[in-house]
């Protein structure tokens, strides 16, 4: 006779424990438990693996979870049974999940302004179970019109202002994200946003790059003041190693090594906080032309040879991150004195990169790694830049041949 298995249900209010697998087949502890009357979950951590020291044991997780329990405060206002969960309570419990797994700010603060901007206004007090794919085309109707939810009249500066088809895809796309966190909660049955026909994606067109030249004029137009060295080797940094605006402004002195030529990214400074770069594929090593090394060695000696752990670009005044806002403003003040196009952007300094390194020959995947890009199709933009002398070759080989003598016009 088997033995009885004990009783392993809860008391009240002290919540449930439970484990998710990953297509990896790695588990992972999440908590489930209602705090006054809102539906509440977060993520443990990993569960441990028998025979292994890694991860959590499920006393550990339970400990935790108690933990989360006593300090944690609802979020938002709980749904009471039978009353309708709407947009707004199903965007406070995914962007709450979304914390829980330790999602990057941008990513938060994006969905965020979303849900304000487009999707709450728009489904109001709706519940999210009768929202219809007829009602997301209508939406997406008034995001081509520049329809805006809530805009009052003509005097409101948002309204009329259409939307485009990259930033539709977004919105829907996260409006779909929102549904299907629902039906994985099992709020929901179906949804209704993955049905409806989405703008094309847009063609990207050309990419905006400085010429050579150009990053030299632009350089040598930085505006003077104190500013001005750290804006000098910033734009020719940039330039030269492909790093995006917030890897630059994170960049640590430690991180840029002179004898090997190489700068490596570790992190990146996005909406006021420091974390790690935009993928995994962006935290990489990247080479330094001479130019841009000579110029930051400069820069360094100027400084008065700061700490390895200091900021390659502290602001000459606060020593801490630079504003971007204020660097942009510097920037285009710099083209201007350069007599270059002012609407380009910082931004494009890192597709001049990506045109030179491909037109020099460099392979896609190895300039992929340079860029950071989590997908080669993101890298391939800049295939149309590299050489290909065969090519050429071919073209010859197909028309090269002798022109034939021109045949006089009988009369």
């Amino acid at each position: 006779m088997s033995a009885t298995k004990p009783n392993r249900r809860r008391s009240r209010h002290t919540g449930s424990l439970y484990t998710r697998a990953d297509s990896q087949g790695r588990e992972t502890y999440y908590g489930h438990w209602r705090t006054d009357g809102q539906q509440i979950k977060r993520r443990i951590g990993l569960k441990r693996p028998t025979g292994t020291r890694e991860g959590l044991t499920r006393k550990q997780a339970e400990d935790e979870l108690r933990r989360l329990i006593a300090e944690t405060k609802p979020a938002c206002r709980p749904v009471a049974d039978g009353e309708a969960l709407t947009i707004a309570d199903l965007g406070r419990l995914y962007i709450d999940e979304l914390k829980s797994e330790g999602r990057k700010k941008a990513t938060v603060v994006a969905v965020t302004s979303i849900l304000g901007v487009w999707l709450e206004p728009f489904f109001a007090g709706q519940d999210i179970g009768t929202i219809t794919d007829i009602q997301v085309e209508e939406l997406i109707r008034n995001m081509k019109g520049g329809t805006r939810p809530g805009a009052r009249q003509k005097g409101d500066r948002r309204y009329g202002r259409a939307v485009g088809p990259k930033s539709i895809r977004n919105y829907i796309g996260c409006l779909s994200a929102l549904l299907n966190f629902a039906i994985r909660e099992k709020l929901l049955t179906t949804n209704v946003a993955g049905r409806v026909k989405l703008p094309p994606k847009p063609d990207d067109g050309e990419v905006h790059f400085l010429r050579l030249d150009e990053v030299f004029a632009l350089v040598d137009a930085a505006q003077p003041g104190e500013y001005q060295r750290l804006d000098r080797a910033l734009y020719l940094t940039a330039a030269t190693t492909g790093l995006r605006q917030g890897e630059l402004v994170a960049l640590r002195w430690r991180n840029v090594d002179f004898p090997a030529l190489r700068i490596r990214v570790r992190e990146n400074y996005v909406l006021g906080e420091v974390g790690t770069p935009k993928s995994k594929r962006s935290t990489r090593s990247v080479p330094m032309a001479d130019e841009a090394a000579g110029e930051l060695e400069r820069y360094y000696k100027a400084s008065g040879e700061p700490q390895d752990d200091a900021l390659v670009f502290a602001d000459p005044f606060t020593g801490r991150y630079l504003n971007k806002a204020a660097i942009l403003r510097r920037y285009r003040r710099a083209l201007k004195a350069a007599k270059l196009d002012e609407s380009r952007r910082f931004h494009d300094l890192r597709h001049t990169f990506g045109t030179q390194m491909a037109a020099s020959g460099v392979p896609i995947r190895t300039l992929q790694e340079f860029m950071g890009h989590r997908d080669i199709e993101t890298t391939q933009r800049y295939a149309d830049y590299a050489p290909n002398a065969n090519e050429a070759a071919y073209v010859n080989r197909a028309f090269g041949c002798e022109r034939p003598a021109a045949v006089e016009a009988v009369a």
